[in-house]
């Protein structure tokens, strides 16, 4: 990092801008290939998934066989996901058609209605059942024109019905229709309760948490609220704070009687999901029905889970759906949340496919994770200058003798630089991750030094080459890039610039929220672990490296006395196979504790005046380390690539090399 005396020219920064730091063309000019080197398919992705399921779907011998393909996307996301995503008339019609409901304790549950109201022999109505471009399900129900064909994945299904599943749909939207009367009318009420000034307070509150927060879907019937590729109704990347077409812009100095009842809802499920856990409760809800009792169930499913916690006091349940019972529970249990002894325990499943997240607590660590971490703590003590028969015991080592973390390590500037790296590749022998990963900023005393200066818009201002991310894959990757090992480098160096950039945006989220740090894009750093199951879906990068199972373990770092959350974290992930499980994450997240305590012990040392800076882990150490030494860039790379850049030799960030040996992935 640089003071501003010291920055480069306008002239000196675009001309290094203009030359490639992929690993393969390293030194050559950027963009000068006809076409990238490897394209997806148009259809790679979401579009493929839904097409398979869909045609898996019409194969079923019945309606329910294809309505339980569809509701799981063939066994990519949770069906109860889906049956959440239904519009009041679909849900009954499922229910009435199919016996399914979400409705029940349990979650998606079989019911007896749909063979009871099918006894009789002649169709009375055709209706459709087809799944939409979106992932959802939709369906013709009695009195609805037939389904608009241009947002569908590939046609219709006929579904007949029977006069008893009529009456029985009739009845079943009777109810629905008097329960959702009764909510809008509650959600309008405690609006109206909190006055003018607070819901404008609220609505700043809900158009923040879309800003800083990851995309999201949500549903009002068959309104769309969403920051995600279609049509934007909310802030996010594409709607700035305050743009009329937000939803939530548009409500604010609004009399609450011309409020529509769908946003009234909104906001207030909004509303109760930030106030039970943050931002971030929001994804939780992602790709379903944002209603009352939807906020209901998912807020009961938390509160079961966290009275499962051992030695906690039981958390009362909502004494009823009306709003202000909900939010006491929300707010109850916001409180257990940021209590160290829940929060330690809870991890995130993420489903790619419909980008929903489930808040999980985690049970207790077995012989897996015992397994995973002694493979880990073997190699440590082999390479590092660290003694101690567990991930724990390192770490004191390290504490009780840190000054090694500062001076040179092998091929690295610093220990630190070697603790991470041996870190992430011992990581990804023993968990069998095609890559894992670590990331972090380059100078700690650079950040200090801002810190005590107070200097919040120099902190923004800075890029992701302030932030470095060390990925190692396993020698095995390369089969899933064309057995290339100049495209595994390529890959390699794709998911450090990536990270580099998570670091750069979260950064802004730990300190005081001036004005300069408020325009700055940032999201929300993260606090607890995930595991992610079929990412290639959405993400274009994710898509093209193959990112389909991942654990993201992000840890907190303090900094002069400022806690910094998700300040680094170690990333495992796998492009095929069988996806991470919960043991995993447990071993994973002591892992990542391990790097983010020597990271903070040097970040002590940084406070007290110590020199320190990370070097390593550019384009060329990836390419150098990774497709060795000797190989020089362009050697391997796609037309347009170049032999004319090399780069010194560095660790090699194979997984398995030994320290000093350069290895190739081979």
């Amino acid at each position: 990092m640089t003071g501003p005396a010291e920055r480069e020219s306008r002239r000196s920064v675009n001309a290094r801008k203009r030359i490639s730091r992929r690993p393969s063309r390293l030194g050559t000019p950027a963009g000068a290939t006809l076409k990238p080197d490897r394209e997806s398919e148009p259809d790679a992705g979401f579009p493929s998934l839904l097409a398979r399921a869909w045609q898996r779907a019409s194969q079923a011998p019945d309606l329910r066989s294809a309505v339980e393909v569809l509701l799981t996307l063939d066994g990519y996301v949770p069906a109860d996901v889906q049956l959440r995503a239904l519009s009041t008339a679909d849900e009954a019609a499922l229910k009435v058609l199919c016996g399914l409901t979400w409705r029940t304790e349990g979650g998606v549950a079989r019911t007896d209605a749909a063979e009871a109201a099918g006894d009789d022999a002649e169709p009375a109505f055709l209706g459709e059942i087809a799944l939409a471009t979106s992932g959802r399900i939709l369906l013709r129900v009695p009195s609805q024109a037939p389904l608009a064909k241009q947002n569908l994945v590939g046609g219709v299904l006929r579904v007949p019905w029977s006069a008893g599943q009529l009456a029985a749909y009739a009845e079943e939207t009777r109810q629905a229709g008097a329960r959702l009367a009764e909510q809008v009318a509650d959600c309008r009420g405690w609006l109206e309760a909190q006055g003018a000034e607070a819901r404008d307070e609220l609505l700043e509150q809900a158009k923040e948490a879309a800003l800083r927060n990851a995309p999201f879907v949500l549903y009002q019937e068959q309104k769309q609220y969403t920051n995600f590729r279609d049509q934007n109704t909310l802030t996010g990347k594409t709607l700035w704070p305050g743009h009329p077409d937000c939803a939530l812009s548009s409500l604010q100095g609004l009399p609450l009687d011309l409020w529509s009842d769908n946003d009234a809802q909104m906001l207030v499920c909004l509303t109760l999901l930030i106030r039970s856990a943050g931002f971030g409760r929001i994804e939780e809800a992602n790709n379903t029905q944002l209603t009352v009792d939807h906020v209901a169930y998912m807020l009961e499913r938390v509160r079961q889970g966290y009275n499962g916690i051992a030695g906690a006091a039981p958390i009362a349940p909502a004494a009823s759906h009306r709003v202000g019972d909900l939010s006491d529970l929300a707010g109850a249990l916001r409180a257990r949340r940021q209590e160290p002894a829940t929060n330690r325990l809870l991890y995130r499943e993420i489903h790619g496919a419909l980008m929903h997240k489930i808040e999980r607590v985690a049970g207790s660590a077995a012989d897996g994770v015992r397994v995973r971490e002694d493979a880990v703590t073997a190699r440590l003590r082999e390479r590092l200058p660290l003694a101690g028969s567990t991930l724990e015991e390192l770490g004191l080592h390290a504490a009780a003798s840190p000054e090694w973390l500062l001076a040179p390590h092998g091929a690295f500037g610093t220990g630190l630089e070697s603790l991470v790296y041996e870190t992430v590749a011992a990581t990804a022998e023993a968990f069998e991750a095609d890559f894992a990963m670590s990331r972090g900023m380059r100078s700690l005393p650079t950040l200090i030094r801002a810190l005590r200066e107070e200097s919040w818009a120099e902190i923004c201002d800075w890029d992701i080459t302030n932030f470095f991310c060390c990925v190692v894959p396993l020698p095995e990757a390369r089969r899933h890039f064309a057995d290339s090992v100049a495209a595994l480098a390529d890959t390699a160096w794709a998911m450090s610039s990536r990270m580099q950039y998570n670091s750069w945006h979260f950064v802004p989220g730990n300190v005081p929220r001036t004005p300069e740090v408020l325009a700055r894009d940032h999201f929300v750093p993260p606090t607890i672990p995930d595991i992610a199951f079929y990412s290639d879906q959405h993400h274009h990068g994710h898509v093209n490296n193959k990112v389909r199972f991942s654990i993201r373990s992000p840890q907190a770092v303090d900094v002069d006395g400022r806690r910094f959350n998700g300040f680094m974290d170690l990333r495992l992930l796998r492009c095929d196979g069988a996806p991470f499980e919960e043991q995993d994450m447990l071993a994973a997240h002591r892992v990542s504790a391990f790097i983010a305590r020597a990271t903070s012990l040097v970040a002590a040392m940084a406070a007290a005046g110590e020199p320190v800076e990370v070097t390593s882990f550019d384009a060329a150490w990836h390419w150098s380390s990774i497709a060795g030494a000797e190989s020089a860039p362009g050697a391997e790379s796609a037309p347009g690539g170049s032999a004319d850049a090399g780069s010194a030799a560095a660790e090699p960030a194979v997984a398995g090399a030994a320290p000093g040996q350069a290895r190739h992935a081979s």
